[in-house]
């Protein structure tokens, strides 16, 4: 168990109920590859870490009134608009495909910023969904398990 996981057992505290929303919400959107975000921060800005949870996700993505496959599309649009944020744009990239958003929906999306953040931009955020798209096929692509070669002594 690492030490985010433990640190849920007994929510106690407002903060700690926010603390357990938004890592589940993360961890429906980004799988374990959110909590690695997470837990990297830990030894350098673990109060920042904490809120990165309960604001965002805890507070933000729980709200109703739009769904995660729209919440991931505006943070797909506003991160690639930014033109500045590449390595949280693909997290998000990944994070629309793990809810339901199509490759050809992300590709459609980042163009769309072209007449509102310019060329540039949408050619940094098209970067940027070639690579996770490339990443998500490898992964894809990998058996589960390597065979093990068969050597027979005799």
């Amino acid at each position: 168990m690492t030490n985010t996981q433990a640190s849920l057992k007994n929510p106690s505290s407002n903060d700690d109920q926010r603390y357990a929303r938004g890592l589940a919400r993360l961890q429906e959107i980004d799988g374990e590859g959110g909590i690695k975000v997470v837990e990297s921060l830990a030894g350098i800005a673990p109060d920042f870490a904490r809120l990165l949870i309960e604001f965002p996700f805890g507070d933000i993505y729980s709200r109703p009134g739009l769904d995660l496959r729209a919440r991931e599309i505006a943070v797909v649009a506003a991160l690639t608009a930014m033109g500045n944020a590449a390595p949280q744009l693909k997290v998000h990239i990944q994070g629309a495909l793990n809810v339901g958003v199509t490759r050809t929906e992300v590709v459609e999306v980042i163009m769309q910023m072209a007449v509102y953040a310019g060329f540039p931009a949408a050619l940094n955020g098209l970067t940027a969904a070639r690579e996770v798209f490339a990443a998500d096929d490898e992964k894809s692509a990998r058996p589960l398990a390597e065979p093990r070669a068969l050597t027979e002594t005799a």
